[in-house]
């Protein structure tokens, strides 16, 4: 049976202020009124029935994300802290496999937008079809690059699989600015964007993960039997802390690559994908004005300016622009960000002395 795992996780610095850490940037209603894990919820249930939606999330946020519509309650897999990527799908997928041994899952972000849609169910049921016609391989989805970007990794592709499928052979760290626009040039046969949304039957997961991470694979396997049983709070207490902290990419996608026992694959993701992971991508998921203005909020006047993203939380406060051409200003009732676009990539750093000098508002 088909399920889609949704991860919550994630802290979103780089949205601060309207991402903190007991809001991060996925439960903040962005676009329209709405978050973006709400968004991501939506789309996979337009793929899969939302009784076989999962969301995994970390313990401080459980409360935040029960109220999300469509969800089942006992869909929700909650880990007792943060230890990266690998933990928290296999996690999930060990979950998913007590309830179904024949589950074929989709790992879907709560932080990226996509559409339409319909294209995305398209492209997600030839994932679905793939991972059951073999139980060797997982799948992950490759954006196909309209612009040498140095902020995500790459997929460098080999043979043909099934329909659209390639092979992956090496996956690329970010690049230096050099390399992305040679990955570029090289065409979209050669490289995709890696979009860290995945399908795979759960078994093969798990087992790819007693394979390349035998130190943590019975941990996690163990912590899949119990959840939800009144054996969890003991076991996750007692084992979850000595789980390393790694991503799914270096832990298992990046040696099944190479192994003779899976295959990794990539299917092109036709979509809009547009990570939303910065104050100028937000700005892209916006329309824009006559002058390049994009605006997120309820109440704006700009004259006279150009090229700018504002945003608000408050619908009762004017954010109001004279003579500004390139900037980012942000508004909450608590803090206020002004910066020029070119500079965002320093929200992160900005967080960091925010964190030092008041904590209660990071």
């Amino acid at each position: 049976m088909r399920h889609a795992l949704v991860l919550a996780g994630g802290s979103g610095t780089r949205l601060w202020p309207l991402s903190t850490a007991s809001r991060p940037k996925q439960l903040v209603p962005l676009l329209q009124g709405r978050s973006l894990l709400e968004l991501a919820v939506a789309r996979a249930g337009a793929v899969v029935p939302l009784d076989q939606v999962w969301l995994g999330c970390g313990e401080a946020l459980r409360e935040a994300v029960a109220s999300v519509a469509g969800l089942r309650a006992d869909r929700l897999v909650v880990e007792p802290s943060g230890r990266d990527t690998l933990a928290a799908v296999a996690l999930g997928c060990a979950v998913i496999a007590e309830h179904d041994p024949d589950a074929v899952v989709a790992v879907l972000t709560a932080d990226h937008l996509v559409e339409p849609v319909e294209q995305f169910a398209a492209t997600l049921a030839a994932a679905y079809e793939l991972a059951e016609a073999r139980d060797d391989v997982l799948v992950t989805f490759g954006v196909v690059p309209d612009h040498p970007a140095t902020g995500f990794g790459y997929l460098e592709l080999g043979g043909p699989l099934q329909g659209s499928a390639r092979t992956v052979t090496t996956f690329r760290e970010k690049p230096e600015l050099a390399v992305a626009e040679a990955f570029l040039a090289a065409g979209r046969s050669r490289y995709l964007w890696n979009s860290g949304m995945f399908v795979w039957r759960a078994a093969t997961i798990l087992r790819a993960v007693d394979t390349f991470v035998p130190s943590s694979a019975p941990v996690l396997r163990a912590l899949g039997r119990a959840y939800g049983t009144p054996a969890w709070d003991a076991l996750a207490r007692d084992t979850w802390p000595t789980l390393a902290r790694r991503s799914v990419d270096h832990g298992v996608m990046e040696p099944a690559s190479t192994s003779p026992d899976f295959t990794v694959a990539a299917v092109p993701l036709e979509t809009r994908w547009l990570d939303v992971g910065s104050w100028p991508a937000y700005g892209q998921a916006l329309d824009a004005d006559a002058d390049g203005n994009r605006i997120g909020a309820a109440r704006a006047v700009l004259q006279d300016s150009r090229d700018n993203v504002v945003a608000s939380s408050d619908p009762d406060h004017l954010v109001a622009l004279v003579g500004c051409e390139g900037l980012v200003v942000v508004h909450t009732p608590d803090a206020t960000l002004v910066m020029p676009a070119a500079q965002a990539q320093r929200v992160k750093d900005l967080h960091a002395r925010v964190t030092e000098v008041a904590p209660e508002l990071a």
